[in-house]
């Protein structure tokens, strides 16, 4: 794992702060795995940055202003696990909220080819190896 991975993923999430989610869609293998987790309004397994669009244009219906910030960092071998913040209010309700949870990105070389989120820390060190 390049240690320049995790200043590329730090980059992403800068841009995603300040809720330009377009960022990073570059980096995506054309054969990307999304795998939002189950604690997600959207659940399941997107293929592709098409997999991606289709899972961000049904869960954006839900949300406006939708930011996400990243509060930590961990390199893991060829993946980065992120401590992450999502600010988002609810498009029917104005109501603001706030979740934390944690992505994990892997690599194969400078390409992204999987994207899950996780609820937990725990969860998220063990699917890379790693233990709290």
């Amino acid at each position: 794992m390049s240690p320049e991975n995790v200043e590329v993923v730090r980059a992403v999430y800068e841009e995603w702060a300040k809720g330009n989610l377009t960022a990073g869609l570059d980096l995506y293998d054309p054969n990307v795995l999304f795998m939002p987790g189950s604690e997600w309004t959207e659940t399941g397994r997107y293929l592709g940055t098409d997999g991606i669009r289709e899972f961000m244009r049904a869960y954006l219906d839900a949300w406006t202003d939708l930011t996400y910030a990243a509060e930590e960092l961990i390199e893991a071998d060829n993946s980065v696990v992120v401590a992450i913040s999502q600010r988002c209010v609810g498009r029917g309700s104005g109501a603001p909220t706030e979740w934390h949870g944690f992505h994990v990105w892997t690599f194969r070389g400078r390409s992204v080819i999987r994207l899950e989120a996780f609820p937990s820390r725990a969860e998220a060190l063990e699917a890379v190896g790693l233990r709290e």
